[in-house]
């Protein structure tokens, strides 16, 4: 039986508490099959960030996700996280913070660039070698790009460029279309933490909507 090409990467809320979100996580990531979580934190300092981190990345490493940290890759070589997402839409040279993070990183660890507000932006990340790139996830008001707006970005990128693509999805019903244009991943976040059913039941019907909608794996 063949595969989905595209997988589920799912964002945390901004976490303080980590021993309040550990069970919502948990139950995320036992109701399938998830490629990696992006671990937003809202710590005092670094120490804290890194506290949590080490708190947090078991459960879903254990799953088999990668746990990806929004913060320094310090921040994430220290609490054990697989990989640093950093976000470059205020970077004056996004390629020398990149590339800089990059040589912190490797060969261990990945690293995704979001915050990408322009195709020039997204090819800089790209030309700077990053792991991934993501679009339409929030903004630091909390606000998300329009729908419309993620969906050709990120059909653009799938259909030119080999660096695997993150598309967030804003809503459960946003999964399907993004999945149909080819991205590696569908990011899901509030609509996993925030949903009526539980996270599970939000993950059971996102990785249905990847299943019906997503090319196979080649």
């Amino acid at each position: 039986m063949t595969k989905p090409f595209c997988r589920l990467y799912l964002v945390s809320p901004a976490v303080t508490a980590p021993e309040a979100f550990a069970p919502m996580l948990k139950a995320a990531c036992a109701a399938g099959d998830i490629a990696a979580v992006l671990l937003r934190l809202d710590a005092s300092d670094e120490r804290a960030a890194i506290n949590i981190v080490k708190e947090l990345a078991p459960i879903a490493q254990d799953a088999g996700a990668a746990l990806i940290v929004a913060a320094s890759p310090g921040v994430a070589a220290r609490g054990g996280a697989d990989g640093a997402h950093l976000d470059i839409r205020n970077a004056d040279d996004p390629e020398d913070v990149l590339g800089d993070a990059i040589s912190q990183l490797r060969p261990e660890r990945m690293l995704g660039a979001g915050g990408l507000k322009s195709r020039h932006a997204a090819m800089q990340a790209g030309e700077a070698e990053v792991d991934y790139v993501m679009f339409g996830e929030p903004r630091p008001d909390g606000s998300v790009p329009p729908a419309s707006e993620t969906l050709e970005r990120a059909g653009w990128w799938a259909s030119i460029f080999a660096t695997p693509c993150v598309a967030y999805a804003e809503t459960l019903g946003d999964v399907g279309p993004l999945a149909a244009v080819g991205v590696e991943f569908v990011a899901l976040g509030d609509a996993v933490w925030t949903n009526p059913a539980g996270p599970a039941a939000a993950v059971t019907e996102a990785l249905a909507s990847i299943a019906a909608n997503a090319p196979e794996e080649p």
